[in-house]
């Protein structure tokens, strides 16, 4: 049990009384608490499972009596009474209609007692017989988008996101590899690759006991059932944890809230021999096209190439080379089987068959540790979880020389949006703040929305005494794509703009978000010297992959943001960096691997 459970139990008892209509209070507690847990990084089951458990507990900002006491039950026992009883007077089909794109509890509890909706099926019944469209505020506008949100769940049931995917194959990696037994053991598939979806997950892992790994792997606490269990290979499905800030309805009619993860997902395991490991870690990456093409290139140099090595081809017998006993060229290490096919070696990343094939060398692509600088981050003064002096304590702990505080303007005011004189007196506490806080920079700055005619949400004179404007589309996310492009093109071309962030707006398998001509959008923006923001959460991943590829070719200057709202979202970097990588980004290109100097003199520029 981790503090993800906490969170999850907490939001889906939230849900639940939303359902039921309960007390507004009781359920914006549980949603606060739950919040606040997200973005802990102490374990907070342990403190639940301590002596004195309680008063610590409580002792902790947001969390009140009763809801300490249902941690320290969920803790000790596993479960929680009280969300069992909910759970008892609700359709269990109703939560996962809470992930309906601007849907929130009201209109659920409208179709569950006036149309008699109980889940994904009956929703669409209802939608087809037209007994939707007899409710009250059901318009045919209204319906049209349901439609769409319906569509865009069904998707979401069969996909992963990459940060949920990737969170639970860290913990399954993490507990097998206490067993002294494993030798090796990665992830592949497309989550290796980065792609910010994932169909299931591949663990590949080489082992002296392979019946002790698949038994050890198959009896998982987080195993949801078993699906084959085999001496080589093993599948099974297993819950979802985890959950974030992003994980919401966005409701159009109800508060801005959480919604629960789905249920389960499958995840592989297969087990190969050490000698072997590097060609099946290959050949299981993928993606289909690139080994399709590294195969005939085998081919043509009188080889072959399968999950088992490099080998030379005979033609004359159709037993596989491995089976007959034949020495692999290479099999050990990905770079050997790369170079003996007389290829650098390529990053997973980019392993797509569009245009790797013909590099001479590795190219080199953005990593992790090539970031010095966060230029998205958000504090309490609107919907962060830190203090400006927490946050660069945060960032300067990371290594990072720079972090701009861009809290929301004003017009978003469900997330404390500020005004003029509150943005006025913001910027003097972050001066007052760099004054406190030594080896790290602090830039004043805001996340500025993009209105829906392009222009912004603070006047000229107040944007030019910020140091970093983050122009970002939050609303009016559903207009035309000549009208988005206009609308990112202005904003682009705005003199006082530096970045333009999460520029479509989209929630990966949620919302779709703007669709403009992006290359309208990214030659406006290299024109004007202005970046375009990769969102490093996995929920937003915006710039996606192949915009990014798109800006890359065309010279334009790129951000990789975390879009920081607890200390937590830090991590989600590496989700970023993978996006940033599967469009070929290189550091020189990307504005938060530059050197204080040259990234403070690319911003004032615009000053």
């Amino acid at each position: 049990m981790t503090n993800a459970d906490f969170v999850a139990a907490l939001e889906t008892m939230a849900r639940y009384m939303e359902l039921l209509g309960a007390d507004t209070f009781r359920i914006i507690a549980h949603t606060k608490v739950a919040r606040a847990i997200e973005g802990m990084s102490d374990d907070l089951v342990a403190v639940a499972r301590s002596e004195g458990a309680h008063k610590k507990l409580v002792a902790i900002p947001g969390i009140g009596p009763k809801i300490a006491d249902k941690l320290i039950e969920l803790a000790t026992t596993g479960k929680v009474a009280e969300l069992d009883e909910l759970a008892a007077q609700v359709p269990a089909g109703l939560i996962p209609l809470l992930q309906l794109q601007g849907v929130g509890p009201k209109s659920v509890h409208l179709w569950w007692k006036q149309a008699g909706v109980t889940d994904l099926a009956s929703l669409k019944t209802a939608i087809d017989s037209g007994a939707l469209a007899q409710l009250p505020r059901h318009s045919q506008k209204t319906i049209d988008k349901l439609k769409v949100a319906v569509e865009m769940l069904a998707q979401g049931e069969s996909r992963m996101r990459l940060g949920e995917a990737r969170d639970l194959a860290d913990r399954v990696i993490a507990l097998l590899r206490k067993g002294k037994q494993v030798q090796q053991i990665e992830a592949a598939g497309s989550m290796r690759r980065a792609r910010d979806t994932v169909g299931d997950i591949d663990i590949l892992v080489a082992t002296t006991d392979a019946a002790k790994t698949v038994k050890a792997f198959t009896t998982l606490p987080m195993v949801a059932s078993v699906l084959a269990a085999g001496e080589t290979r093993a599948s099974v499905r297993m819950a979802k944890t985890g959950g974030s800030r992003w994980e919401q309805a966005e409701a159009v009619d109800d508060e801005h809230t959480p919604t629960p993860t789905g249920p389960t997902v499958q995840v592989d395991l297969r087990v190969v021999p050490a000698e072997h490991f590097g060609s099946a870690l290959l050949y299981f990456t993928g993606s289909k096209d690139h080994n399709i093409h590294l195969r005939q290139r085998a081919l043509d140099m009188g080889l072959t190439v399968n999950d088992y090595g490099v080998y030379t081809n005979d033609k004359n017998d159709d037993t596989p080379p491995h089976k007959r006993g034949a020495k692999p060229l290479a099999s050990k290490t990905e770079p050997e089987i790369y170079k003996v096919l007389k290829l650098p070696f390529i990053p997973p990343e980019i392993r797509e068959d569009r245009g790797e094939f013909e590099q001479t060398e590795t190219p080199r692509l953005i990593e992790v540790d090539d970031i010095k600088a966060e230029l998205h981050a958000h504090t309490k003064a609107s919907d962060g979880g830190l203090t400006i002096l927490e946050l660069a304590q945060a960032a300067k702990d990371r290594g990072f020389h720079t972090i701009a505080v861009t809290d929301h303007s004003q017009s978003q005011f469900q997330a404390r949006g500020l005004k003029p004189d509150r943005l006025r007196e913001h910027i003097k506490a972050i001066r007052e703040a760099q004054e406190q806080i030594k080896g790290i920079t602090l830039l004043c700055g805001s996340e500025v929305d993009i209105l829906a005619d392009g222009s912004l949400d603070y006047d000229d004179d107040l944007l030019a005494e910020l140091d970093v404007v983050v122009a970002s589309p939050h609303n009016n996310l559903t207009q035309n794509a000549a009208e988005a492009t206009e609308r990112l093109i202005k904003a682009a071309a705005h003199p006082l703009v530096h970045i333009i962030g999460h520029p479509t707006g989209r929630l990966v398998l949620r919302r779709k978000g703007l669709e403009p001509d992006m290359n309208a959008v990214i030659a406006a923006a290299k024109a004007h010297g202005t970046a375009l923001e990769i969102n490093a959460h996995w929920m937003r991943l915006d710039l996606r992959d192949t915009h990014v590829r798109a800006a890359v070719d065309a010279g334009c200057t790129i951000a990789i943001n975390c879009d920081v709202h607890a200390e937590g979202d830090f991590d989600n970097l590496r989700f970023g960096v993978g996006t940033g990588r599967r469009g070929w980004l290189t550091p020189d290109q990307c504005v938060n691997a530059w050197t204080a100097k040259k990234l403070h003199a690319w911003l004032k520029k615009k000053r």
